[in-house]
């Protein structure tokens, strides 16, 4: 926090980039602003890959999995949201399900451990209640993170794939910051580009 304070503040840099909460972009955008930089501040971001009928499914679902349950989906950056877009969807929900199945879960100290446990306790127990949610609220829970065998000591929850993700969910509206990825069915392209 202060190295960044300093960097909002100091003259000779122009402008600042940031993803992360929604309390801390405002926080960067309102102080950044003051001091003349432009300011790009993602706050709450949802990433999301677009995926269209013509596409290599295998690339695409190795790609999915990786941006979206690296750093146990634990990073601003990670793909939250995989946009399938006509007949990708179906091949690609079974592509992903079937690497999501395979990933090592363990100590990020351990050789063979693909992804590691959440930050706490109470974060792992709140992305596990996304799901809950999701699924009361209609998405089919392909693969389930919470019923994964999962080291004990540790904050481990295992990697969660949920189809027929709607909008208005709030596993699609809100940051959940772990290994959940949402598949949001569209019909065309420009249903993509407009979600």
């Amino acid at each position: 926090k202060e190295a960044v304070g300093h960097l909002l503040e100091h003259p000779a840099i122009d402008a600042v980039s940031f993803v992360g909460s929604t309390p801390v972009a405002r926080h960067i955008h309102r102080t950044a602003s003051a001091n003349g930089k432009r300011v790009q501040a993602l706050g709450g971001a949802k990433n999301h890959m677009i995926v269209l009928p013509d596409a290599d499914i295998d690339l695409a679902a190795d790609a999915a999995v990786s941006a979206g349950f690296g750093s146990a989906g634990q990073r601003c950056m990670a793909v939250s949201v995989v946009v399938a877009v006509g007949a990708s969807a179906g091949r690609l929900v079974d592509a992903i399900a079937m690497r999501t199945e395979r990933i090592s879960i363990g100590a990020g100290t351990a050789p063979d451990s693909e992804m590691g446990p959440l930050i706490t306790r109470e974060h792992r127990d709140r992305v596990a209640s996304y799901v809950g949610a999701a699924e009361s609220d209609g998405a089919r829970v392909i693969v389930d993170g919470r019923k994964t065998a999962v080291p004990n000591d540790g904050f481990f929850l295992g990697c969660t794939l949920l189809d027929g993700v709607k909008p208005k969910m709030s596993v699609y509206e809100d940051e959940v910051f772990g290994p959940v990825l949402c598949v949001v069915r569209v019909d065309t392209y420009d249903d993509a580009l407009v979600l």
